[in-house]
């Protein structure tokens, strides 16, 4: 793609500029300050609305000395483009301000901006416009080709490394190992894993079994000084035995305590005191039975008298509020025949008045007094008419407002009626609400002392007591042989339980053992563990040492100038990946502004055979280039010339490199 001209108004402080290209390279001469650098700029914005350093928010108005934009002023580029298949086209963007005048108002304000877009002289929508730029390239395509700058400074490493992989192709896994006999065996442990997963999962290994070894002597130790002393224990093999035989001795004698114990007639009374106490528990339950089922019955009974007693009581509340409201609308009826009659009497007390004209409209002379007898009566007999209308219509409303009034009073003499006598009938069942309330009060005191008042129960509870009596007279003789029995069985029991405290330290002692084995065998398997994770992981890195002298030689071999290291040695011996480009061993960051620049063409040259689109290539500072490298695309070099004070063109006749 070439720029065939390039027209500036009023862009960034240019007034008025243009460019006839001849589809040729052009130098720009121009002193610091006089807008070459402004030339990229406006044929950026004109195509992505940025400007050559990739910002959007730039100022586009031309600025008066004091900073201030200037007002009222377009602002356009326009450019005639010849496309990659010989076709042209015409861009051309307009920015304005928008002044608005509202309503009463003598002057216009400032109200915003507006940005009209032609394509090849059409106004176009900015969606239309947006799309035939795109069907010419990809905006950060558009950038890579046409800025030498933009791989290197602007452009993210990792960026920059899937570039250089889309362009020259990676290298198969297969290819590497293919070079490596001892590769060959990356294929018995990778199974459906790339390297660098197989790597990854390596390193994770490995530091999940750094930490399990360090942990490994850490519990060891601990599981040694949580060992029992067992040096008191001198017959370890007879310990069960001892405590076999002694549970048998403890058996006989708890059989032998048992028995006396029971002995003879204490077993006997026993007996008699545990059917007697049953027989007193059913006498309880039989003297409390009576007094709450009749309990039960007087709760349900007042239960109901309750419920009847506050329905009741919510039927007199709304009884009365329909009695409130029937005397409020007697009021209102009341007040409406006051006003009614008030007005029958202001309408009978009315007197004829008769005014008439004794001259003819018509004729302007005097009419007969036989005219005006017969107009006044006519008069009168419509006055008559009327009153008596008026007044019978009164009447018929006021009557009929009585009888409602009657009717409403009727209903109030009933509903007074109904209340008085459900007050009676509440008064009655609070009474009886009352008296269950005493009777179950009544009851609960008399269960309460139920079996005192009972002589059964009373008899029962003293055989009781002295049956208690003789069964402690005779355990009394019974108490000695009783204490030398439990004296033996406490001695067995503590003989028993130091055995089995010994037992448990041995057993104990013996687990640890078992737990150190355990941790050593564990320690050992992770040794070897290891060491065959390091072995794969030198594959790996073997593998990637291949990879990457294959795929940087590849890479290299695409570019004339450029250079390319993507993988970093790192202190351990592993590497790591990045995208760092060389010239003749030196890196980018520390190369003169001509090597850069030719580097930065280089790079275009090659990113353009790929895209298989050349655009137009801007050259800032190329005055300190004296051999600027040659590119696909049409190349404006922007020169700093300090005795050109405006901006000078010279087109290149001689174009040997496109």
């Amino acid at each position: 793609m070439k720029i065939l001209s390039l027209k500036l108004r009023n862009f960034k402080g240019i007034r008025s500029f243009e460019i006839d290209t001849q589809g040729k390279d052009v130098n720009v001469f121009g002193d610091n300050g006089t807008g070459k650098t402004t030339l990229a700029d406006a044929f950026m914005w004109l195509l992505f609305d940025k400007d050559s350093n990739n910002r959007k928010d730039f100022q586009i108005k031309t600025l008066k000395p004091d900073g201030e934009p200037e007002h009222g002023l377009e602002h356009s580029v326009e450019a005639a483009l010849e496309l990659e298949d010989g076709s042209q086209l015409i861009l051309k963007k307009v920015f304005q301000e928008k002044w608005t005048k509202k309503r009463g108002s003598a002057t216009a304000e400032f109200t915003g901006h507006t940005t009209d877009y032609f394509v090849d002289g059409v106004p176009v929508q900015k969606k239309e416009y947006d799309a035939k730029i795109a069907e010419i390239a990809d905006e950060e395509i558009f950038r890579l080709l046409t800025d030498p700058r933009y791989f290197n400074e602007v452009l993210h490493w990792q960026k920059r490394r899937e570039l250089l992989l889309e362009v020259c192709g990676d290298v198969s896994d297969a290819e590497v190992i293919a070079t490596n006999a001892e590769l060959s065996r990356l294929s018995d442990f990778l199974g459906n894993r790339t390297i660098e997963q197989h790597r990854r999962v390596i390193q994770a290994r490995r530091t999940e079994i750094n930490k399990e070894l360090e942990k490994i002597p850490v519990r060891i130790d601990e599981v040694k000084l949580g060992l029992p002393d067992v040096s008191d224990i001198t017959n370890p093999g007879k310990l069960q035995n001892d405590i076999d035989i002694l549970r048998e001795r403890l058996k006989a004698k708890q059989e032998e305590l048992a028995q006396a114990k029971a002995g003879g007639r204490v077993a006997e009374k026993t007996k008699q005191l545990r059917m007697l106490e049953a027989e007193i528990l059913e006498l309880e339950k039989q003297c409390r039975a009576k007094y709450e089922t009749e309990i039960q019955e007087k709760r349900e009974s007042l239960k109901s008298v309750q419920e009847e007693y506050f329905e009741l009581m919510a039927a007199i509340s709304g009884m009365e509020k329909s009695l409130e409201l029937r005397h409020e609308e007697l009021a209102s009826i009341d007040n409406k025949i006051t006003t009614l009659r008030a007005k029958w009497h202001e309408e009978n007390n009315k007197q004829f008045e008769f005014k008439q004209n004794d001259i003819c409209p018509a004729c302007g002379q005097k009419l007969p007094e036989e005219k005006l007898q017969e107009a006044r009566g006519r008069a009168l007999a419509e006055f008559n008419r009327q009153k008596a209308e008026k007044l019978e219509a009164i009447s018929a409303d006021g009557k009929q407002l009585k009888a409602h009034a009657d009717a409403i009073r009727t209903e109030i003499e009933q509903l007074s009626t109904k209340i008085a006598e459900a007050r009676k009938e509440l008064q009655s069942r609070e009474i009886v609400v009352e008296r269950l309330k005493d009777t179950i009060q009544n009851l609960e005191q008399k269960l309460k002392y139920a079996t005192a008042n009972d002589d059964t129960f009373k008899a029962k509870y003293i055989e009781k007591f002295n049956l208690e009596k003789e069964i402690a007279a005779l355990q009394e003789n019974n108490t000695e042989i009783i204490a030398a029995i439990q004296k033996e069985i406490d001695e067995i029991t503590a003989s028993i339980a130091a055995l089995e405290q010994a037992k448990a330290r041995l057993q104990a002692r013996e687990a640890g053992m078992r737990r150190i084995e355990e941790l050593k065998e564990q320690e050992r398997k992770l040794a070897a563990e290891y060491e065959e994770l390091e072995q794969q992981l030198y594959l790996t890195e073997e593998f990637v040492r291949t990879k990457v002298r294959m795929l940087e030689d590849k890479i290299n071999s695409k570019f004339k100038l450029a250079r390319f290291k993507l993988f970093n040695t790192l202190v351990n011996g592993g590497i790591e990946e990045c995208c760092e480009t060389t010239f003749q061993g030196v890196p980018y960051s520390n190369l003169n502004n001509g090597a850069r620049l030719n580097i930065g063409l280089d790079i275009i040259n090659t990113l353009a055979e790929h895209f298989g689109f050349a655009p137009v290539v801007f050259i800032d500072n190329a005055e300190s280039v004296t051999n600027i490298l040659p590119t696909k695309g049409q190349q404006i070099r922007l020169i700093v010339s300090a005795n050109d004070k405006k901006l000078r063109v010279e087109v290149m006749q001689n174009d040997s490199s496109k």
